[in-house]
């Protein structure tokens, strides 16, 4: 396994692989970048094939939240973790405290919050050996409702706002009443994605792994069901992608319908090549760092004081830089994700630490 050669690293400031026989853990943390301040990003669960893919996976979204942080406006880096494990099979309180462990000798280089694969509970266990996890703390929630620390609710909101703001750009339209959106995943923060489509006036097409998700969307969103060889490829306004990464390559690009892809998932690009092929095909990217940004909105707001109002008027803001981005990517012939780059490396590049 090669590191400084990979074609994900990028200057990454720490990596640390983390092995402890006795509980099973085998992770890895990354570091990107802390020029803004201390790294805080999602720890993963998943059952990765190998330890190449789980290094590719961490590199790549540790880099992704700096660029979020930094498009968000925080005063954050980027950071991110994987467990290697399935989260229905391996996950024991001991492997859990055992990453806690690991978390606090990094001394608050990096900070945990909960990701796929994790919940609120379990950085709740983490938390038994360190200081360093958040979105772990009840308190009232960006919608004023309680919140136990959970960000997927403020996910979902700013990736419905996101989605709003591409619906004006792209199809000159103010609501989304009859819109056709396809959504890849319905876990906590695409269920909830759905649920405020399906407010709007969406139609509704879902795809999850889990059987029993996709049965829920369809029961209590009148969604229709959808399998996981058509669900982005279906002749529908709006793919929103709330999966694993990855999912926009040479095959998908190609058997596109849609003309917006707008969604939660991290990473949706397989290549940086891959946001050029959406923007000669004529689809409208909402850069994912950009439009899933509210859940690190979220739990920032958690370390500072939590305030549900200025975390709501932060979360809907999203849908300005948007615009921006859509409106330079017009204007220079530029794709959105490149355009987004710009503007995150504006604000973290060179910046005394």
């Amino acid at each position: 396994m090669t590191v400084f050669t990979h074609p994900e690293f990028d200057h990454h400031e720490h990596l640390t692989f983390c092995c402890d026989p006795e509980t099973g853990l085998r992770a890895i943390i990354a570091v990107h970048n802390t020029s803004r301040g201390p790294a805080l990003g999602g720890c993963r669960m998943y059952p990765y094939a190998s330890d190449e893919e789980a290094l590719t996976d961490v590199l790549r979204l540790s880099r992704g939240m700096t660029y979020k942080s930094a498009l968000a406006n925080l005063d954050l880096g980027g950071g991110k973790s994987v467990i290697i494990g399935d989260p229905r099979q391996h996950k024991t309180e001991a492997l859990l405290e055992s990453m806690g462990r690991f978390l606090e000798q990094l001394g608050g280089l990096y900070i945990a919050a909960e990701d796929s694969g994790t919940s609120v509970a379990d950085l709740q266990v983490m938390g038994r050996k360190t200081s360093n996890v958040a979105g772990i703390s009840e308190r009232p929630g960006f919608d004023g409702r309680p919140s136990n620390g959970d960000p997927s609710p403020a996910t979902a909101w700013g990736t419905f706002v996101g989605i709003n703001a591409a619906v004006k750009h792209k199809l000159g339209r103010s609501d989304l009443e009859g819109l056709n959106v396809a959504v890849q995943g319905i876990g906590n923060v695409g269920y909830r994605l759905a649920r405020h489509l399906k407010e709007a006036g969406a139609k509704l097409w879902v795809y999850d792994v889990h059987q029993d998700q996709m049965d829920r969307a369809v029961a209590e969103l009148g969604a229709t069901p959808a399998t996981a060889d058509e669900i982005l490829y279906l002749p529908v306004d709006v793919v929103a992608p709330c999966a694993m990464g990855a999912v926009l390559n040479d095959h998908s690009i190609r058997k596109l319908q849609a003309t917006i892809v707008a969604g939660a998932a991290n990473n949706q690009l397989a290549t940086p090549a891959h946001d050029q092929a959406l923007f000669e095909r004529g689809v409208l990217y909402a850069p994912d760092f950009v439009i899933n940004a509210g859940g690190i909105i979220d739990v920032c707001y958690e370390r500072k004081g939590p305030d549900p109002q200025a975390v709501r008027k932060h979360v809907d803001s999203i849908a300005n830089t948007l615009e921006e981005i859509f409106q330079r990517s017009d204007r220079d012939g530029l794709p959105t994700g490149q355009i987004a780059d710009q503007l995150a490396e504006e604000r973290f590049r060179h910046k005394s630490r």
